[in-house]
């Protein structure tokens, strides 16, 4: 997936300085984007409260759109580098082609999960017919310096492992949740997880005190440690915890997202993840001199030009602001 903001700005994310060691709740609102031709986004990382947490660095949450007469995502070719980058839906499908020639129908519950490593490009478009709604998440991992510049590789994942408990699911989709393990690949310790409450469900699902965490509220109405989350918000919960209370009155939907704080500082610009300004600048140049990141073969239209680099010099703030 794509940061399609015209005026991206450069973020040095990372580090455990402004981590938070214990419990909190802090809810976070999110900024509205415009992705492709007819998609609009919620942005929940990077946050002006909060760019990271754990590994996973970059948020977007969209849906549930009515794209029965309109194209629905349209993200043309574009650029990745030292991230992975996961589709999680809950309707429609989403159709991936990348660089490598892979071609996949991402579907919902599966898992699409592309690492860039040094260098990858990719598509992402509603197919055609596509269903009638739209609704999923769009989420990056930052990889550590020790594996930044792997080879590039695409997985999916039809058939993920889940936790169960009365009137709660909660399927895998990466790293490990109370001893269920997802198949796709990590790089540092993490978490992923879908969580689907029925009505009148009141549940405590168990956590690693040393990981950091926060909530994305997908669907329906539900309570995190006693706090109300609607859909496109994010409870960020700090580390600490041994288990997380969850409360729904109706049917709910919930992602999980934790990791031991990740300790490398990072910048992030578009849809780069380095370690320096001029590393950004050197992808940026790569990216639009049609080197590096291969070419993205069958998709119906132009890649996507890269944004003016900012005039302001970089600067580095922490994870929080």
């Amino acid at each position: 997936m794509s940061n399609l903001d015209r005026q991206a700005a450069l973020t040095v994310c990372g580090g455990r300085g402004f981590v938070v060691a214990e419990p909190v709740r802090e809810l976070l609102s999110p900024r509205r984007v415009q992705l492709g031709e007819s998609t609009e986004v919620r942005r929940l990382l990077p946050n002006l409260g909060r760019r990271m947490v754990g590994a996973w660095a970059f948020v977007d949450h969209y849906g549930p759109d009515d794209i029965a007469d309109e194209s629905g995502m349209q993200v043309p070719p574009h650029p990745h580098m030292g991230l992975q980058t996961v589709s999680w839906l809950h309707e429609g499908e989403v159709l991936h082609r990348d660089s490598l020639g892979s071609l996949q129908t991402v579907r919902p519950r599966e898992l699409g999960l592309m690492t860039s490593g040094r260098a990858i490009s990719h598509s992402e478009e509603s197919p055609r017919p596509h269903a009638r709604f739209l609704h999923g998440a769009q989420l990056w991992v930052a990889l550590p310096d020790a594996h930044r510049n792997v080879e590039p590789h695409f997985q999916h994942h039809a058939n993920l492992p889940a936790v169960t408990a009365p009137g709660l699911t909660a399927t895998v989709i990466l790293g490990t949740l109370d001893g269920t393990t997802s198949p796709g690949t990590t790089y540092t310790p993490l978490v992923g997880a879908d969580i689907a409450l029925t009505a009148d469900t009141e549940a405590r699902l168990p956590l690693d005190p040393d990981f950091e965490y926060a909530i994305l509220a997908m669907s329906g109405a539900a309570e995190v440690d006693g706090v109300p989350v609607l859909p496109g918000s994010m409870l960020y919960l700090g580390s600490g915890r041994t288990h997380l209370p969850l409360r729904a009155d109706s049917d709910a939907g919930l992602m999980l997202l934790g990791g031991e704080p990740f300790e490398e500082e990072i910048v992030m610009w578009w849809n780069f993840i380095g370690r320096s300004n001029d590393e950004i600048k050197q992808a940026r140049t790569d990216w639009t001199s049609g080197t590096r990141f291969g070419e993205v073969k069958g998709y119906d239209g132009p890649p996507l030009p890269a944004p003016a680099l900012p005039p302001v010099p970089l600067k580095s703030r922490g994870r929080v602001r």
